[in-house]
């Protein structure tokens, strides 16, 4: 699981936070693309003590200019959040990022839309390899 503790919680230890987190995952090469979404993931570095971690962590980037409402990002980062948690990771950074406009702004009371993008999110999520 990815947040190693309740399935249902996407906490702070979760996330990306900083740009330099962001910026290394972008750096990287492992990606993959599906519908209107990329991902983009690197190996978790091993912490301060040499330790190796036991989490994934994601950041969202999802711009203003492919989805104009509010709404549509903050459902995008649900599902996408939704999503993270209820896959099995191994200890990689990824960064989702909107690549190009969504389908349309009719998503939001689209419940099969919703659900394609669900699908697409979790399709990606099961290709990250270690």
């Amino acid at each position: 699981m990815a947040g190693q503790g309740k399935e249902q919680e996407f906490g702070f230890l979760d996330r990306l936070h900083r740009p330099a987190e962001f910026s290394a995952v972008m750096a990287s090469r492992a990606r993959t693309i599906g519908g209107c979404f990329e991902l983009r993931y690197r190996r978790r570095p091993l912490t301060a003590a040499g330790q190796p971690v036991d989490r994934a962590r994601l950041g969202l980037i999802i711009p203003k200019r492919f989805a104009k409402r509010a709404v549509l990002r903050n459902l995008l980062k649900r599902l996408a959040r939704e999503a993270f948690r209820h896959t099995r990771l191994p200890p990689v950074d990824i960064v989702l990022r909107l690549a190009k406009a969504p389908a349309a702004d009719a998503g939001l009371g689209n419940s099969a839309l919703r659900r394609e993008w669900r699908e697409t999110l979790n399709n990606l999520l099961a290709g990250v390899r270690q």
